[in-house]
């Protein structure tokens, strides 16, 4: 996915990627280098030795980075990247499958009643046309049960943050500006 275009949003602290999905923000405390109120980003472009998925910056101090859009998408949680992981997993468990059960290609062919063409298809990592459904059904004929857990993520307790800092502790003026929390990690 090319980014078409990217702003620096220094009040907020976030670059905004235009994408064909809308624009997604990265926050800078998110990139590598992190861009800070002593080091700047002095220059940031669409990187087209990076086939155009990524942007690149430059600080003051002559550092850089780069933020790739998938990064982006992987931050924003995006149904289209989630599918296309839960895709590449289900498919490095394939062969994982695969390899333990000593069942030949054909016969896994015949199982799922379909082509070997079909059969390359599901087992190739990089294809994300295929569906969930011919992963499940390729999982079921290796003789795999998939289960599906949903976990919470892991959200920052403000109140924990809060009573964690000591009662003397006054911030430094130079990290003033910087990501909530982080002059007190």
């Amino acid at each position: 996915m090319r980014i078409t275009g990217v702003k620096l949003n220094n009040r907020r602290r976030e670059f905004e990627l235009a994408c064909e999905l809308g624009t997604l923000s990265f926050p800078y405390a998110k990139a590598e280098p992190m861009p800070t109120q002593d080091d700047r980003i002095v220059e940031a472009f669409i990187d087209e030795e990076l086939a155009g998925e990524a942007v690149t910056y430059r600080l003051a101090s002559g550092a850089e980075g780069f933020v790739h859009i998938e990064m982006a998408r992987d931050y924003h949680r995006e149904p289209g990247y989630m599918r296309a992981q839960l895709l590449h997993k289900l498919t490095l468990e394939a062969h994982t499958a695969l390899d333990r059960s000593h069942l030949s290609k054909r016969e896994i062919t015949r199982r799922l009643d379909t082509s070997p063409a079909q059969l390359y298809r599901l087992l190739d990592p990089a294809n994300y046309s295929k569906s969930v459904d011919g992963m499940l059904e390729l999982l079921a004929a290796l003789g795999c049960e998939v289960d599906v857990a949903v976990h919470m993520r892991d959200r920052v307790n403000l109140n924990e943050l809060i009573k964690g800092i000591p009662k003397d502790y006054e911030p430094e003026e130079d990290l003033w500006g910087a990501p909530v929390g982080r002059e007190v990690l």
